[in-house]
């Protein structure tokens, strides 16, 4: 008798099994997706970090209620000072406007373009660079800064330099909240007794 009972409850185990076996197979496959092999909807997705490799961005500087702050946007891959200070150009978008941010710039009359070296950038403006206000000057310096730069380990230290008109303003550093002259450490070479 024991055996008859053990022998039932294995039946009804493969029955249950097959049973739900049965409506997994039937659910799944009741769905109405059919299979579909790859499809081509355009370009693949970013912003999600792969591992071991940082997302790049750009940072562009803006004006807000409290001062200088940064707008991160998503890029493809590193962009340079000059490309960064043109998308400076075009403004904020809808979603740095609704963070109060706003672009003092002035009107330029054409292309700023960047000249760039180990930790430093010069950038060409086709105006007088002394017509620049502080607000105006912080935005370029710490855009250009926060680009991507060689031979800078830090935006704080790299060196932008503003020419246009036949003036020269800097060499400048972005301090984070605005832009500052880089104060020179050492005797000018002016000061160095010749000898």
């Amino acid at each position: 008798m024991l055996n008859s009972a053990r022998a039932r409850r294995i039946a009804l185990g493969a029955l249950l099994a097959g049973a739900l076996g049965a409506l997994s197979a039937s659910t799944l496959t009741g769905c109405g997706i059919a299979p579909t092999g790859v499809i081509d909807a355009g370009e693949p997705a970013y912003g999600v970090k792969a591992p071991g490799k940082p997302v790049p961005d750009v940072q562009l500087y803006f004006l807000g209620p409290a001062g200088l702050r940064a707008a991160s946007r998503p890029a493809k891959a590193a962009v340079g000072p000059e490309e960064a200070v043109q998308l400076l150009m075009e403004g904020p978008n809808e979603a740095e406007r609704q963070r109060g941010l706003t672009n003092v710039l002035p009107v330029i009359p054409g292309r700023i373009t960047a000249d760039v070296q180990d930790g430093a950038v010069t950038l060409r403006l086709p105006l007088n660079a002394k017509r620049l206000d502080t607000p105006s000057l912080s935005q370029l310096v710490c855009t250009a800064a926060n680009a991507s730069v060689p031979g800078s380990g830090r935006p704080a230290d790299v060196r932008v330099t503003l020419v246009g008109g036949g003036v020269k303003v800097g060499p400048m550093v972005c301090g984070g909240t605005n832009a500052f002259p880089l104060i020179q450490t050492g005797p000018s070479p002016a000061a160095t007794p010749a000898g």
